[in-house]
């Protein structure tokens, strides 16, 4: 019995001696990871530094990168390669921003860090968003949003921080769902996101996430529900710092809902009020433009006829300064409307062909049929009849596509659905994994306890017959004592040897054999888990494949998008030596903007460009982005000879077609004389 005491003594120490120096090199890494952390904190600041040039900052962002990737720590790793992908991002590297994140990612997946998880993907679908690869983007929001969903529903949201990226996630899953047209989907993220803003006490998201709302219920038709959230909407505007602008677009978009109702004289209201704040507007033309122009044309719709050309004019004067070629279509197309309302169809029909000569040259499908449509009013019988079949065609082409669009998101829909069923079975399975292996090292331990107690048993009962032979003995052989006291010696010696080396040694090889079973049970849980993990990459790998392939409408913005236009403007003008001037307006969010209007306001200029090349023997071209309320407008003006008008009767309207029609939104605009260069005008709405 006191070998085997000094045996578990030593077994003891031994492992007090392996447990410190575990500990001690624990001690010694977590140190390595701290020094790291702060050398890599130095080049992130560095990287901040606005005195530095681009490539310094790049530079120092990148030796952060790398020594990020020594930290030992997976969870400390996770979090600063997270915040360099930040700065990735604010430098405009998106790229860079991306490789990050999907590095983050999968090392987020390994460690089991779901906020971590959810984090990469909000981050990966901001870039897809970015790359106008809109499904790619949906699918990255969707999935992050289900992960916080999860985290909030176990209460793991445990700071502000967090739940602001939840609900940034909810919002912009938001903004996908509308672009797939999910109108109910939307509207569901869009309340889940007002809650977590709510709680949070963000004005500026709250006005979003209702301003949206606004949208989607106008959009459906449902006009006093989207009032209710417009005015919401307005009530948290007046609550923001410096919402004065924010407060004008929600009464502008009030009264775009009431004119939508016919109730005239409520809508003419709010674009009065909407005006009465003249210090903001008068630095934002566009949004000035658009409220003239909303107004003029609802005192037109009302009946009124005094003062109503001069009214349009005043617009139209402030577009064609900044170039806002939607703006000039809208303007055209209610300048032809009032003419056609006094039964002057020949003045009525060349505002329309202005809108149109617009709309072809900007690509922009909504302006067009709308310009399209006004034709067929106010041509004779035989040109309304080619207006209405180019508008027929046109209006077709675009209800394909958008049938297109819906099929896409609802295979993309069902693809993230059917990964989730199968991350959920995966998850059940470890988990049923877990509990087996658990429930087998319990069998062992019960096994093994029971029988050392046999064993202890044994030896017990061993002991006491032994004592009671001794007893009997010493009082029948008193005189033989020191004999047999050696012979019990000796016995008690050979005892110690055969439990030393049989029974202890047995005892030994069953430990071993239950250590190699346990580590056999973790190896196979490791193999197994690995093996689904490899499985979850390949899926997502063929979706992304798949998704690629299909066409969208994001926001491939900023710097990125309007290089690629001021490209296309110098090269073709240098081509036909042609003079050229392109402005920007600073108040366009590109990365708010729909992909395939992006697409079609770079085809619509590169075709006005061609017409221009073509048949006006022009100098020079004058060519304004620019931002008013929630329309952007293009404006391209050149200074050719222009074009005549042929004075026509007017034709025969379709009700289907002017049923399909009031769905959609946007203007097109054309404005020439001869000898005085055509002014093309497209008003597309964010």
């Amino acid at each position: 019995m006191a070998n085997i005491s000094i045996k578990y003594s030593l077994v003891l120490l031994f492992s007090i001696i392996v447990f410190s120096c575990s500990n001690e090199k624990n001690i010694k890494e977590s140190n390595k990871d701290s020094d790291l952390i702060k050398m890599i904190n130095e080049y992130r600041e560095n990287a901040k530094n606005n005195s530095l040039s681009k490539e310094k900052k790049l530079i120092e962002v990148g030796n952060a990168l790398y020594w990020s990737s020594k930290i030992t720590d997976n969870w400390e790793k996770r979090k600063v390669q997270s915040e360099i992908g930040l700065i990735y991002y604010y430098m405009k590297e998106y790229d860079l921003f991306k490789k990050v994140n999907m590095e983050t990612l999968s090392l987020s997946i390994d460690i089991g860090d779901s906020l971590g998880i959810a984090r990469s993907y909000s981050n990966i679908g901001s870039y897809y968003n970015r790359e106008n690869i809109r499904d790619s983007a949906y699918f990255s929001f969707s999935r992050a949003e289900e992960v916080y969903s999860k985290l909030d529903k176990y209460n793991k949201l445990d700071n502000d921080d967090v739940k602001f990226s939840y609900g940034a996630a909810l919002y912009n899953l938001a903004l996908s769902q509308k672009k797939f047209n999910d109108y109910v989907g939307s509207e569901a993220s869009l309340i889940n996101a007002i809650k977590v803003f709510e709680n949070l006490n963000i004005n500026k998201y709250l006005y979003l996430c209702y301003n949206n709302l606004g949208i989607i219920s106008k959009d459906l038709g449902k006009y006093n529900q989207a009032i209710e959230n417009y005015q919401i909407a307005l009530e948290y505007a007046k609550k923001m710092k410096n919402g004065e602008f924010r407060e004008i677009q929600a009464l502008n978009n009030i009264g775009v809902v009431f004119k939508n109702q016919k109730k005239y004289d409520i809508a003419i209201n709010y674009y009065k009020k909407a005006l009465e704040n003249k210090k903001i507007l008068k630095s934002k033309a566009f949004t000035r433009a658009v409220i003239l122009d909303n107004l003029t044309y609802v005192r037109f719709l009302a009946g009124e006829r005094d003062n109503i050309l001069e009214s349009f004019l005043e617009p139209m004067k402030i577009r064609d300064s900044i170039n806002d070629q939607l703006g000039l279509i809208t303007n055209n197309i209610h300048i032809a409307e009032y003419y056609n309302s006094k039964g002057n169809d020949s003045i009525a029909k060349m505002y329309g062909l202005r809108a149109k000569k617009i709309a072809d040259s900007i690509d922009t499908k909504v302006e067009l049929l709308n310009s399209l449509l006004l034709l067929t009013k106010v041509s004779d019988e035989k040109e309304g009849l080619k207006y209405a079949n180019q508008y027929i065609r046109l209006n077709d082409s675009l209800q394909n596509n958008e049938r297109i669009s819906r099929d896409k998101f609802a295979r993309i829909q069902f693809e993230t659905d059917e990964i989730v069923e199968q991350n959920q079975q995966i998850s059940r399975e470890n988990e049923i994994l877990i509990i087996a292996i658990l429930g087998l090292t319990a069998l062992f331990l019960l096994g093994y306890i029971i029988f050392r107690q046999q064993q202890s048993n044994k030896e017990l009962l061993f002991a006491q017959t032994q004592q009671e032979s001794n007893e009997e003995i010493y009082r029948l052989f008193i005189n033989q004592q020191i004999k047999l006291e050696e012979g019990r010696q000796l016995e008690q010696q050979r005892m110690s040897e055969e439990l030393h080396d049989g029974v202890l040694g047995r005892l030994f090889g069953v430990r071993l054999s239950l250590d190699g079973i346990n580590q056999r049970a973790n190896d196979e849980f490791t193999d197994s888990r690995n093996k689904y993990i490899e499985e979850l990459k390949a899926i997502e790998k063929e979706i992304r494949l798949i998704s690629h392939d299909l066409g969208a409408e994001t926001l491939p913005s900023d710097v990125a998008y309007i290089d690629a236009v001021e490209n296309l403007i110098k090269d073709l003008c240098e081509v036909h030596k042609l003079q050229f001037e392109f402005n920007n307006d600073e108040d366009i969010d590109w990365e708010e903007i729909d992909d395939q209007k992006k697409v079609n306001f770079f085809r619509i200029l590169q075709e006005s460009m061609q017409n221009i090349f073509k048949h006006a023997h022009a100098d020079s071209i004058k060519i304004n982005f620019d931002y008013v309320e929630d329309k952007i407008n293009l404006t391209i003006l050149d200074d050719g000879i222009g074009f005549r008008e042929n004075k026509v009767k007017k034709g025969i309207g379709l009700k289907n077609i002017t049923s399909r029609v009031s769905q959609m939104s946007g203007v097109v605009k054309f404005l020439s004389e001869v000898n005085s260069g055509t002014t093309v005008s497209v008003s597309v709405p964010v």
